[in-house]
């Protein structure tokens, strides 16, 4: 099954200053953590998201389409980034988001990607 991890932050992008030791620390577990993923075949994608002010939510009311600046809920946490693994189970799924620095300092969202594809007919 699919799963998506959704990256949540207390603020509007990585906490600490880019050029700081602790910051440096940080990705390099991210690094960690997307290296095991790869080496056991589970990872199929994975990206950062741009800060949660750059958003534009999208809401279409009696016909007419309404445009708002910034995210569609006003939450205390941030979505950041997403990753998508391949994983047997849930408890696969919840091992490998618990390795994700996210998870230590905002929380990974985990949800199951619904498979739409029509079975195919068997030949």
């Amino acid at each position: 099954m699919k799963y998506l991890f959704l990256l949540n932050t207390a603020d509007d992008g990585p906490p600490g200053d880019p050029a700081s030791p602790e910051y440096a620390e940080l990705y390099a577990q991210y690094g960690k953590a997307l290296a095991a993923m790869q080496e056991a075949g589970v990872l199929l994608d994975c990206a950062p998201l741009t800060g949660w002010s750059s958003a534009t939510t999208v809401r279409v009311r009696d016909g007419e389409t309404i445009l708002t600046d910034g995210p569609a809920a006003e939450i205390k946490e941030q979505c950041g980034g997403y990753t998508l693994l391949e994983c047997a189970d849930l408890d696969e799924a919840l091992r490998w988001a618990a390795m994700i620095p996210a998870a230590w300092t905002g929380s990974v969202e985990v949800r199951t990607v619904i498979n739409t594809q029509a079975p195919q007919p068997p030949r």
